[in-house]
């Protein structure tokens, strides 16, 4: 958890600022620290929405007590409540205001304080590196000349951490052993020296001395251990891992992924936790802010109405008296109409400028959910690759089950992350349905095989039926059609003990546009779905409460459902009574796939022996890859084929390697440093036209697969995949010469 410990923004700044608060009297400062303490019991306690108000009541006490103090800590307490409510936008406006007025006071401890605060916003984008780093130096600067050697010892920290991050090792390091002399002066809290320690182990890890770095490691471990520090021990057992692997030591590597584990099933329930309170605060700031603005509303209205009442009772009076009167009141009554229809319009344009920022914003976030999936797909493709080698191991049948239940548990994640991204894309309408050549058969076999363990699990059957007049070969959006089956299945297998799903896909009619329009239906005979929770299934969130039955899951299934078959221009329809199953159904228009071609090997890949096919071949496979736990994984599941294969880092290695030997077929990862793996096929297919390259990659498809595959890349392996499908992939792309060598 990057600089978690250290980033401290809505703390106390108890007075101690060099003389800042000296322009205040003793019952004003009383005040002051006793706002801050109300402040970080809310901030504590998840309430975003009162922490804000807080912040703004001692922007208003700035202007009663005439003094800046006041207001650098209400904009720097703002900004520490929007930060937590993942708005960095807003956090770094205010964060940025306190460090104007930090300035403007020219108060050296609010200076260090809002300086070190930035340089840790800026910290985790690569564009905004140098002027983090800035930020920091800034900080260290101040806090030296003042003596405050505890303040210069914690940005150390942050500035080495952020210098590893952005592989600035050597310059980290001097940092470090300055940190070190400092610990040698003052008293240091230990837990902060263990962060010291760990960046040590990370600099010798980046420089390939893995043994200090072990050393250093287990050092920082025990520590973290011993005092039950999750997030350190989670941190330290990431690196120490790597070490490991690095060295070959793959028995302290796995050892060392347990005790990984345990700690993050500890860190995921405190995160969990957190996780729903924020949400909770976030609900309740917009709440309070949609309350406001009805009120608001509301005193406008009533001003208004007050206003035309007076005016029409003025004009009432007067026009039984005058009629020039009257005609007066007239004209008023006029200017004030104009003046609401301005007032109107000008509201129109504030209206029209933040649904344009709505969008934008929502935007932003379907940006920083894909690029989270993809950062979460890759260690879950470690995770599911180990898992299913060491299952496949005979000499670990013992521990079959406990495997079995790890890949589980990650495929698990896996959907849970790829359903929180899609409803995200699919509420911004960032999703089009595309229209790619599939084969049905092979879809449904690779969602009934996805479902192998739940349902042994549960000790259910899956029974599949699909009338023999749809064509097999279809022209359509395969995965959004597979992420509505699954999710109707999965929903269906988690409420179903004992029991039968069935998945049914009938034929109703030819169209007259030659469409095949075909009823879809997944029924089981589990506990049912009671009439009033009918509606609300398909709401966000929702959950049937059972309290003789244990359901785990996000509530996202059935909502997911419902709005990609709007895309889709179709209605789920559901039928349950209590006790006698549920039956979910829907239609589709099919397109038949009229150019599908027999597959040049002329073999079906799902009936093939590969082990027996692949041991005949002597293939050489390139795997391209900067992971190295996601290279070892490969090379095991190739060699598990009998299929040679050789390492590249980065693309750039991959053009050379290529030039240098010959390959059958390359495994390409698509974001790597130096070059990515669309730049390498590029770069490749100069030289060399035929050699099948395919992309092994987590990125999201939807976004990179056009880009894929015109940068010459021949066929795409979505991380984590299963075997049998990976497998199918590259036998498919072989060359013709080299497959009828099986036959």
């Amino acid at each position: 958890m990057k600089l978690g410990l250290f980033f401290v923004i809505l703390f106390f700044l108890l007075f101690t600022c060099n003389g800042s608060a000296q322009d205040l009297s003793k019952n004003q400062n009383d005040t002051i620290q006793a706002i801050l303490k109300k402040s970080n019991a809310a901030y504590d306690a998840f309430n975003y929405n009162e922490v804000i108000e807080f912040g703004a009541n001692l922007i208003e006490k700035a202007k009663e007590y005439d003094s800046e103090l006041p207001r650098f800590l209400g904009y720097d307490i703002i900004g520490g409540a929007y930060l937590q409510l993942d708005d960095t936008l807003q956090s770094r406006v205010y964060s940025e205001k306190a460090l104007a007025i930090a300035r403007a006071t020219k108060v050296d401890s609010l200076i260090a304080w809002g300086t070190l605060n930035l340089g840790i916003l800026y910290s985790e984008r690569p564009e905004t590196y140098q002027k983090s780093v800035r930020y920091f130096e800034e900080s260290i600067n101040i806090n030296q000349i003042n003596k405050n050697l505890d303040q210069v010892y914690h940005t150390y920290i942050n500035l080495a951490w952020t210098q590893l991050d952005h592989d600035e090792v050597e310059k980290a390091y001097v940092v470090l052993e300055k940190a070190k002399a400092i610990a040698q002066k003052i008293e240091i809290d230990p837990i902060h020296k263990n962060y010291v320690e760990l960046l040590l182990g990370r600099y010798f890890l980046a420089n390939k001395n893995y043994t200090s770095a072990i050393r250093q490691f287990k050092s920082v471990a025990k520590i973290a251990e011993t005092d039950s520090l999750i997030d350190q021990a989670l941190e330290t057992y990431e690196h120490l891992i790597v070490a490991y692997e690095e060295t070959k030591d793959y028995k302290n590597a796995y050892e060392s992924i347990k005790t990984f584990n345990s700690y993050k099933g500890k860190a995921y329930t405190e995160d969990k936790y957190e996780a729903s309170e924020r949400a909770r605060a976030k609900f309740d700031l917009k709440q309070a802010q949609k309350n406001l603005n009805t009120a608001l509303r509301e005193k406008q209205y009533s001003q208004k109405l007050a206003s035309k009442s007076k005016l029409l009772m003025t004009i009432f009076s007067i026009a039984t008296i005058i009629l020039f009167l009257g005609l007066l009141g007239f004209y008023l009554f006029f200017n004030t109409r104009k003046k609401f229809i301005k007032e109107l319009k000008i509201k129109n344009i504030e209206l029209i400028a933040a649904k344009e920022k709505a969008e934008k914003l929502s935007k932003i976030k379907t940006r920083f959910l894909s690029t989270v999936s993809h950062e979460l797909r890759t260690p879950l493709y470690g995770v599911i690759g180990i898992s299913t080698l060491l299952k496949e191991d005979n000499k670990l049948d013992a521990y079959k089950d406990d495997l079995e239940s790890l890949k589980f548990s990650a495929d698990y994640l896996l959907a849970l992350v790829n359903d929180v991204l899609l409803l995200s894309k699919v509420d911004a309408e960032a999703i089009k349905l595309s229209e790619q050549p599939f084969k049905l058969d092979f879809l449904i076999q690779n969602i009934v095989r996805s479902f192998e363990y739940v349902l042994q699990k549960n000790n259910n059957k899956l029974h599949v039926q699909i009338d023999e007049d749809i064509p097999n070969a279809l022209l359509g959006d395969s995965t959004r059609l597979s992420q509505v089956l699954i999710n109707l299945i999965g929903n269906a297998a988690k409420f179903t003990q004992n029991g039968n799903i069935w998945l049914e896909l009938a034929l109703v009619k030819i169209t007259d546009k030659g469409m095949y329009r075909t009823c879809f239906t997944i029924k089981d005979d589990g506990p049912g779905i009671p009439l009033d929770k009918q509606k609300v299934v398909f709401e966000e969130f929702m959950q049937i409460e059972d309290a003789n039955q244990d359901y785990k899951g996000t509530g996202l299934g059935l909502t997911i459902v419902k709005k990609l078959l709007k895309l889709y221009k179709s209605k789920i329809h559901l039928e349950s009574l209590p006790g006698q199953g549920a039956e979910f159904s829907f239609s589709l228009n099919l397109t038949k796939d009229n150019n599908d071609l027999v597959d040049t090997t002329g073999q079906d890949t799902t009936e093939i022996d590969f082990e027996a096919s692949f041991g005949k071949l002597d293939l050489h496979i390139l795997i391209v890859d900067d992971n190295t736990i996601n290279q070892k994984i490969t090379q095991k599941i190739l060699e598990r084929y009998h299929i040679r294969s050789s390492l590249a880092n980065d693309g750039q290695q991959a053009v050379t390697m290529n030039q240098l030997q010959q390959f059958d077929l390359i495994l390409m990862d698509i974001n790597m440093p130096k070059i990515n793996g669309m730049e390498a096929a590029k770069m490749i297919r100069e030289l060399d036209i035929k050699i099948p390259i395919i992309a092994l990659t987590a990125v999201e498809l939807d976004e990179m697969r056009d880009a894929i595959l015109k940068s010459g890349i021949t066929d795409i392996i979505h991380k984590p995949y299963h075997i049998p499908e990976f497998l199918s992939i590259i036998f498919r792309n072989l060359p013709t010469s080299t497959v009828q060598t099986t036959s």
